[in-house]
């Protein structure tokens, strides 16, 4: 699994011309899954995003996990995390798992990622197209792969 997380000021995702789901403070979410991903690659990135501390304390240091600040979290599937631009100039999306695959992992991971933030987070919708808004602050944004643990 692919991340990039993002602090936002507010962040909100549009479906059809109708916003699905919008968070103020909090952290944007965009999520790819590849065939090779597991229940251990969900546990290890859910704990992960809930746990950085990434938000300002009192004396200005990023020293707070989201639910610490109080803030809320955004989750978008986002395949085109997995594209290979090594050969020409179209993007190859053949490690991003094919939707009959994805789907549960993803829906697998919301559900843990809800368990793990103790409340419930706000989705896109898998596979749509879908209109992404956000004030990024800080800017603060982070690249994680599970299959490569920093």
């Amino acid at each position: 699994m692919r991340a990039v997380i993002q602090r936002v000021s507010e962040a909100s995702v549009t479906i059809h011309r109708e916003v699905r789901a919008s968070i103020g403070r909090g952290l944007l979410v965009l999520l790819a899954v590849e065939d090779t991903d597991t229940a251990e690659d969900i546990e290890w990135l859910s704990g992960k995003i809930v746990r950085l501390r990434v938000f300002n304390d009192d004396e200005g240091v990023m020293n707070l996990s989201v639910a610490e600040a109080g803030g809320g979290i955004l989750l978008v599937s986002q395949f085109t995390l997995f594209a290979s631009t090594k050969k020409g100039n179209r993007p190859s999306y053949s490690r991003a798992a094919r939707p009959e695959t994805a789907i549960p992992l993803y829906e697998t991971f919301q559900r843990r990622l809800e368990e793990d933030f103790g409340g419930e987070i706000a989705t896109g919708e898998f596979g749509a197209d879908m209109k992404i808004a956000l004030v990024n602050d800080g800017p603060v944004t982070l690249i994680i792969d599970s299959k490569d643990r920093e």
